[in-house]
C-alpha cells in the first residue's frame, strides 16, 4: 500500500519537504494543504517590493502552484485549513470548499508563524500594516500608491523595522522609526546597533529609542502614533515587533511545545507524538552553541529543516541539524550580520566565561580603490577558546559572517580560525582578513 505523506502549510519548509520527499520516492502520495493562495514564496523580499527594487510581487513566488502539481507530481491543495488533527486515528480534518477527512502515514506541521500585533489602540485603522506575508506587502504596496502619505511611523528596529524604513524613505516618506530598547538589531549586538543607528540617522530616519508606541489614532485611518506622553504624525504605520510561531493546531492535538513556545523537535524533526513532525517557523531547532532548543524563524532553516524531514519519511532518516541563528540585514548603504552568541549575559546562562574582542579593518587591500572600513565583534568561552559568536558591520563584506558561521559549525576555537587559510586578493581582502584580525586579536587576550 502506497503511503500518504501529509504537509500543512505550503511555504519554506512544508514545500521543501514535499518535494524531497517525493523526490525520494516517487510512489508516495505527497497532499500539501495551504490555507492561503501563496506557496513557496521568499517573504524576505518583501520589502524590496514595497520599496519598488522588485517590480511584480509574483517574482517572489519561487516556484509556482502549478509546477508542484504538473511537474512534482504533488497535490497542492490551496484555500485548504487544516483545522484539526487526530493523532490515534492518523487523520487531519480539512476545510476547503467542503469539510473533509484526510488519513497520513506522516504528518509535517509546517504552520509558520504570525507577526505580532500589540494590543495597541488604533491597530485596526486603515493605514496601520504588520508585513509577514504576501498579502500584506501587496496590501501596503496599494495604500502608499493609493494615499501617497507624507509621513510614517515604523514600530520596532528589528529587521523588518530597519528594512521596511529603508524602502518607505527611498519612496520619499518621512520615516520615524520608534524602539522601546536602547538599540536598533538588539540580537546584533551593541556594535551593530550603534553603527546602524547612526547610519539610518545619516539617511533622515528619524529614531525614537527607548520609546515605548502605546497606540495609533485617527478618524477611519491612522493620523496620529501615540508614545508615552506624546503623539505625532503618521499617514502610515508599520508594526514590525517579532513573529509568533503558529501552534494552535497542533498544540490542540497533543503536540508539545517547548521553552521557547514553539513546537518541541528531536534531531530529526519529530514531535511527541508518532508519525507527526514539525519544520520551520513554527518549530524549536537545537542551537549549534549552546545546545538548548531555540527559535529561529528564518529562511534557510526552514527550508533545510524541510528537506532533511522530507526525506526521513521517504526512508533515509535524515537530521534537520542545529542552528547558529545566523542572519543579515541591509540598513540603507550598510549591511549588518551576526551568528551565534552574542550577549555575554547569554554566554554565561549557556555555562560559559566569555571574552570578546570588537576590531575593525579595511575590507580590502588598503590601496585598492573603494576599500570600505568593517568591524568585526568575536566571542570566544575563556576556559575553552571555543568561538561562542560573532558579528560583522560595514558598507561591504559582511557576508564574511559565513566563515564565522562555519566556525561554529565545526566547534572550533579561536586559534583554529587565526589559523584558517581564507583567499587573499587585493580587490576581495587584506591579506589578514578582517575576520582573521579580530581572532588573532581575541586569541592574544585569551592568552
Amino acid at each position: 500500500m502506497t503511503d500518504t505523506f501529509v504537509v500543512v502549510g505550503g511555504d519554506a519548509a512544508g514545500m521543501s519537504a514535499a518535494s524531497k520527499a517525493k523526490r525520494a520516492d516517487p510512489e508516495m502520495d505527497v497532499i500539501v494543504f495551504e490555507q492561503g493562495e501563496w506557496v513557496s514564496y521568499a517573504a524576505c523580499g518583501m520589502p524590496y517590493f514595497i520599496k519598488g527594487d522588485v517590480q511584480n510581487i509574483t517574482d517572489l513566488v519561487a516556484v509556482e502552484p502549478e509546477t508542484f502539481r504538473e511537474e512534482r507530481d504533488i497535490d497542492l491543495r490551496t484555500g485548504h485549513e487544516v483545522v484539526d488533527i487526530d493523532p490515534d486515528e492518523q487523520v487531519v480534518t480539512v476545510v476547503g470548499e467542503d469539510r473533509f477527512e484526510q488519513p497520513y502515514d506522516d504528518l509535517l506541521v509546517a504552520t509558520g508563524a504570525t507577526a505580532v500585533e500589540p494590543p495597541f489602540d488604533g491597530m485596526d485603522l486603515d493605514g496601520v500594516f504588520t508585513l509577514h506575508d504576501m498579502d500584506e506587502a501587496a496590501a501596503i504596496e496599494a495604500y502608499l500608491a493609493e494615499q501617497a502619505p507624507e509621513t510614517a511611523a515604523v514600530v520596532g528596529g528589528g529587521y523588518v523595522g530597519i528594512e521596511i524604513a529603508e524602502a518607505l524613505a527611498d519612496r520619499d516618506i518621512a520615516v520615524h522609526l520608534y524602539e522601546m530598547l536602547p538599540s536598533v538589531l538588539q540580537p546584533f549586538g551593541e556594535t551593530v546597533g550603534e553603527a546602524v543607528a547612526e547610519h539610518l540617522r545619516e539617511q533622515g530616519v528619524q529614531l525614537h529609542l527607548e520609546t515605548a508606541v502605546s497606540g495609533f489614532a485617527g478618524d477611519g485611518a491612522v493620523e496620529r502614533v501615540h508614545f508615552e506622553d506624546e503623539d505625532a504624525p503618521a499617514d502610515v504605520a508599520v508594526v514590525g515587533v517579532g513573529v509568533a510561531p503558529n501552534v494552535d493546531l497542533a498544540a490542540d492535538a497533543g503536540v508539545e511545545l517547548g521553552p521557547t513556545g514553539a513546537i518541541a523537535t528531536d534531531e530529526y524533526g519529530r514531535t511527541n507524538l508518532d508519525n507527526v513532525f514539525a519544520a520551520g517557523d513554527t518549530a524549536e531547532m537545537r542551537h549549534t552553541v549552546t545546545d538548548e532548543p531555540a527559535h529561529v524563524p528564518l529562511a534557510l532553516t526552514a527550508n533545510r529543516a524541510g528537506r532533511a524531514i522530507g526525506q526521513t519519511v521517504a526512508g533515509s532518516p535524515t537530521a534537520v541539524g542545529p542552528t547558529a541563528g545566523t542572519a543579515i540585514v541591509k540598513a540603507f548603504d550598510l549591511g549588518a550580520a551576526r551568528t551565534g552568541v552574542i550577549d555575554e549575559e547569554r554566554a554565561r546562562e549557556a555555562g560559559f566565561d566569555p571574552v570578546s574582542v570588537t576590531i575593525s579593518a579595511p575590507s580590502r587591500a588598503h590601496y585598492y580603490p573603494d576599500a570600505a572600513e568593517v568591524t568585526v565583534t568575536l566571542v570566544a568561552d575563556g576556559e575553552t577558546g571555543r568561538l561562542l559568536g560573532g558579528s560583522i558591520v560595514g558598507r561591504e563584506g559582511v557576508k564574511r559572517i559565513d566563515t564565522v558561521a562555519m566556525a561554529l559549525h565545526a566547534d572550533q576555537t579561536v586559534s583554529a580560525v587565526q589559523n584558517a587559510d581564507l583567499a587573499y586578493a587585493p580587490p576581495f581582502s587584506p591579506v589578514w582578513d578582517p575576520v582573521l584580525t579580530a581572532a588573532k586579536v581575541l586569541g592574544g587576550k585569551l592568552d
